[in-house]
């Protein structure tokens, strides 16, 4: 079983490309995840384990429109591990995450400025909402549902 869940903040903004023959959209970041400061920690060594993320698809592009360097995100996914050769001809080992699911976490991170399209909604869970700036609404007369939603009658919700 090839599992992971991690839980930490970004430390650069994401950078989204596009596969040049599928165009399929692929987000890289890299995430500060808090090792366990328990017994066995070494004086003076690293807190941290800084770990690539790669996203793929409509998740990728949200990651890029909404996720920011110093925002907390959880990441579950796969590890994967590969190699290529670099400049000098040295071979070069690489670990990273393959992300199937991407929770954007917490409130803004200090690196966030506020002019970054969201504003905080009026509750402390750290869920936002978009700011007018944004050129959509939610209303379903309006037709700015975001792609992958349904409108669903409230009769048919079970709570």
């Amino acid at each position: 079983m090839n599992e992971v869940v991690l839980i930490g903040r970004l430390t650069r903004d994401p950078e989204l490309r596009y596969a040049t023959n599928s165009q399929t959209a692929i987000c890289t970041f890299t995430l500060a995840v808090d090792r366990p400061q328990g017994r066995d920690r070494q004086a003076n060594g690293p807190t941290a384990d800084f770990i690539r993320i790669t996203v793929f698809g409509r998740q990728a592009e949200n990651c890029s429109r909404f996720l920011s360097k110093g925002r907390e995100a959880a990441v579950q996914g796969r590890i994967q591990t590969g190699s290529y050769q670099d400049k000098d001809g040295r071979t070069v080992y690489t670990t990273d995450v393959i992300a199937n699911r991407v929770e954007f976490i917490g409130g803004r991170g200090q690196g966030q400025s506020d002019n970054a399209g969201y504003a905080r909604g009026g509750n402390e869970g750290g869920y936002r909402q978009p700011a007018p700036a944004d050129n959509y609404s939610h209303s379903p007369q309006s037709g700015g549902i975001p792609e992958g939603f349904e409108v669903i009658d409230e009769d048919d919700v079970p709570f």
